[in-house]
């Protein structure tokens, strides 16, 4: 029996504000990896025991303060016009993580993007866009610009107004044409020998808008008024943005727009494809569709509301967050960090590389039929495989395949990785900071926020 069978019975008739399992529930079976070492004492929820020693033990597991005080004074320092490495993550990423938005009448961003605009937009800086008439901005034909003026057609060109010149006349031409080898950067260019940003990493949200907006702004990575304030800084969402809290469209809308704005300040806003995300989007797009799963006939509708899903956020999904959130990738490296969301093996079933990886999933979710699109839910939603003596081994296997020295991720809460789900004094669980374990292999970032936990944000690398 796991966390996942106490909550049998047939789907919630409606969606909303209710109890909420703590783990993915799947509609007959469970999917958890691998089984309960022998010597697991913590019970994972009320009823059952082991013998021998608790999980957490295992690898030097540990938890880690998130203080992380960089000036002396118990703030955490954030820096501002520090340089990122230039180049994009992903051959499907369009725009440093904000990708697939479609801008609408009036809206003005500056930066350099690729996008598609309506009529009377405004754009500043350089732009690879293709444009409707009475769009304003610079580079192509039609377009007001600045520099070289072609002379009117009445009016001859200054090398036939040379006398005396037997040279045939010459074509004034215009800048020369940039070194197609020189590289490009999709923001403000970092300066000789100037350092990346720092990188951040964010846990599951889960439609907890507020305590993300606290905590992005406990960290300097947001102002006030909730704008991008890391200057260079780059920050990864480890998925699972929807489901169980009240405002999951609120947090990708939020996503979104730290991802332009941090792109106009030289830092990158980007995150990763969770298996909620499959799981809303499959919800979106087929519905009560029967699908046969190894164990049965589902339906994404009835698998989304027994895990929390919230109709308000089906209600407001609209074209521009479905082509957002089908494109995100699905795993991703970052100085060294191998970064997921799910704590399972099952990405080594859809390629060798990052990129295969990536390309696999995008073209599933393009392509796919029902029945794939919901194996590749089932499989993300696998856990554990990080936990107990083979964890490690497993960590191992995925480091060798896609690069890295420690695996960074979401998907199961810490309090389960610990064992420490129900305190003895009914209190919620303590969760003072990231959870690291697998012989300091592996990073846990869900702080159990959806069970009265804590949303966690850590800066790279931690411990």
């Amino acid at each position: 029996m796991t966390p996942e069978d106490r909550f049998p019975g047939p789907e919630h008739p409606h969606s909303g504000l209710r109890h909420q399992p703590d783990l993915d529930v799947l509609p007959y079976g469970t999917y958890y990896e691998p089984d309960p070492a022998p010597g697991y004492t913590a019970p994972p929820y009320e009823g059952e025991t082991y013998d021998g020693e608790t999980y957490s033990g295992y690898g030097g597991a540990r938890y880690l303060e998130q203080h992380w005080p960089a000036d002396g004074q118990g703030h955490t320092v954030h820096a501002q016009g520090i340089g990122v490495d230039p180049a994009p993550a992903f051959a499907h990423q369009g725009q440093d993580g904000y990708e697939g938005q479609e801008r609408h009448e009036g809206q003005e961003q500056g930066g350099y993007q690729e996008q598609s605009g309506y009529q009377g937009q405004e754009q500043g800086g350089y732009q690879d866009g293709r444009g409707y008439e009475g769009q304003n901005q610079g580079g192509y034909e039609g377009r007001e610009q600045g520099g070289y003026e072609p002379a009117p057609p009445d009016q001859p060109s200054p090398a036939l107004q040379l006398a005396g010149r037997d040279d045939p006349p010459t074509i004034e031409l215009g800048p020369p044409l940039p070194d197609p080898s020189a590289p490009t950067y999709p923001y403000p260019a970092p300066g000789p020998d100037e350092p990346p940003g720092p990188v951040y990493v964010v846990g599951d949200v889960h439609g907890y808008l507020e305590e993300l907006r606290a905590e992005l702004r406990n960290q300097g990575l947001i102002d006030a008024d909730g704008h991008w304030s890391a200057g260079r800084s780059r920050i990864w969402f480890l998925g699972d943005f929807t489901d169980r809290g009240p405002d999951g469209i609120g947090v990708i809308d939020l996503v979104m727009q730290l991802a332009a704005e941090a792109a106009a300040a030289g830092g990158y806003c980007r995150a990763l494809m969770g298996n909620h995300e499959l799981l809303f989007l499959g919800a979106s797009k087929y519905g009560d569709e029967p699908v046969q799963s190894t164990a049965g006939t589902a339906s994404f509708l009835a698998a989304w509301r027994l895990n929390g899903g919230q109709q308000n956020d089906l209600d407001r999904l609209e074209a521009h967050h479905v082509s957002w959130l089908s494109r995100l990738p699905a795993v991703a490296l970052e100085d060294g960090h191998l970064l997921l969301h799910s704590d399972t093996t099952a990405y080594l079933e859809y390629g060798e590389s990052i990129p295969d990886v990536n390309d696999a999933v995008h073209e599933l979710l393009s392509d796919g039929s029902v029945d794939e699109w919901w194996d590749c839910f089932r499989r993300f939603t696998k856990r554990f495989a990080f936990r107990g003596d083979a964890g490690p081994t497993a960590v191992h296997e995925l480091l060798d395949t896609y690069g890295g020295s420690r695996i960074v991720h979401g998907h199961s809460p810490i309090p389960y990785l610990t064992g420490a789900v129900h305190n003895d004094d009914g209190q919620p669980p303590h969760i003072p900071g990231p959870y690291v374990y697998a012989d300091d292999l592996a990073v846990a970032m869900d702080g159990g926020v959806t069970m009265e936990g804590r949303l966690l944000i850590a800066r790279l690398p931690v411990g």
